[in-house]
């Protein structure tokens, strides 16, 4: 059944018995090609950096044993383990009890990707470091072809063959080597999905998600963030230290990577996509879901703002395909008879019932040549609150918009 310790099971040493949960044997399969090769027994010693909040004990203590037992000893210089300021602090310190493993403690909350970067590497004694999730298991021979491939990146070897391995232009978040972006197929590590997060995200988990994802469209992709903003219309903000710093490092540009890194990623044509809320008066367009209900629903209510940003149900953007979308719904009819009523339809940019265009101060309709028409969802009964297609009317106030449609 293996050694103690193995798969989570549980171990001889007291204190850390109390964290055992048995976990299911499971073993990845090896390519035949991978179990054929062989690595010099000169690879550079590393440093393994872990960094954890709140993570539970069982797969906290299975992560580091997989490493313990599944990786050749010699090349371990340490693993480090990093408490980005968990509710228990003892959880990190009773892990030092097995060999090898130091423990660092943050005193305040600093995150889980800048905290290796701030305190794990700064204390690492190995010039190679290697960076795992608190939650992972690594498979046998897990280390040796990344290490492989530092050393022939870093040494003047050119008789060597390097074929288990290919270039990609993306990174996993939490499991990596130092150097350039590759995909090393032989170094397998499985990752421990969890039902849900150990901590909370002050911000609310949407919020945060959007914080993130904003601050790395902002920084490095330049023009090419309007089709993040197309995705996200909502995740608008002001991160202008981080931009500085990416000015101050001189770093490249997104389209050298686009050209460097990844041609093969096809650009959509949407640079002249516009987003913004579609506002009648003192009221705008809004997507509404209720409760117990699957459909999303349009609707006209107040406007809401939050430091200037609309709020996300209130964002439309308008494409080059002349739709009106919001995420993954775009503004459609089913029908296209007087006072149809205007639906929230998943988009497709080959229907026709779904492409809008501005006349005048109206947003007409291109099949029917109507116009959205609010009159409906104004007249204040909760059964009848949507919006229509009418024959277009100059003096109609309810068929007046001001929005990013044109």
């Amino acid at each position: 059944m293996g050694g103690p310790g193995t798969h989570g099971g549980c171990c001889s040493t007291s204190d850390l018995c109390r964290w055992c949960v048995p976990f299911p044997r499971r073993r990845s399969s090896v390519d035949r090609g991978c179990s054929t090769l062989h690595y010099d027994s000169d690879l550079p010693p590393t440093s393994i950096i872990i960094t954890f909040h709140n993570e539970a004990r069982s797969t906290l203590l299975r992560t580091v044993k997989s490493v313990l037992n599944r990786t050749p000893l010699h090349l371990i210089n340490e693993i480090i383990l990093v408490d980005d300021f968990s509710d228990d602090g003892s959880d990190c310190q009773l892990l030092t009890k097995l060999p090898k493993v130091k423990c660092l403690h943050n005193t305040r909350r600093e995150g889980t990707y800048r905290t290796p970067q701030v305190r794990g590497a700064d204390a690492a004694g190995a010039k190679v470091l290697a960076f795992l999730d608190s939650h992972c298991e690594v498979n046998k021979d897990w280390l040796p072809p990344l290490l492989f491939i530092v050393k022939v990146r870093t040494s003047a070897l050119t008789n060597l063959s390097i074929d288990s391995f290919y270039q990609d232009p993306l990174i996993a978040g939490g499991l990596f080597n130092f150097g350039d972006l590759e995909i090393v197929p032989c170094s397998r590590v499985g990752h421990v999905f969890r039902k849900k997060h150990p901590y909370v995200f002050p911000e609310g988990n949407a919020n945060t998600y959007i914080k993130n994802t904003r601050r790395t469209a902002e920084v490095w992709m330049d023009d090419f963030r309007l089709f993040y903003y197309s995705a996200r219309p909502a995740a608008r903000g002001n991160i202008r230290g981080r931009v500085e710093l990416r000015k101050k490092l001189k770093c490249k540009s997104f389209q050298w990577y686009l050209d460097n890194v990844y041609p093969e990623l096809k650009v959509p044509d949407d640079s002249d996509s516009r987003s913004g809320p579609i506002r009648q008066r003192q009221n705008c367009l809004e997507s509404q879901r209720e409760d117990g209900q699957e459909t999303t629903i349009l609707t006209l209510a107040p406007c809401v703002t939050k430091e200037g940003v609309p709020s996300v149900n209130q964002e439309w953007v308008y494409t080059h395909g002349q739709q009106i979308r919001q995420k993954q719904l775009c503004l459609s009819l089913s029908t296209t008879f007087p006072a149809s009523q205007v639906l929230l339809l998943p988009c497709n940019v080959n229907d026709g019932k779904q492409r809008w265009q501005r006349s005048g101060t109206h947003v007409e309709h291109l099949t029917s040549r109507f116009c959205l028409d609010s009159d409906l969802a104004l007249d204040g009964l909760d059964s009848s609150r949507m919006l229509v297609i009418s024959p277009c009317e100059l003096s109609a106030y309810t068929q007046r918009w001001e929005g990013p449609v044109s």
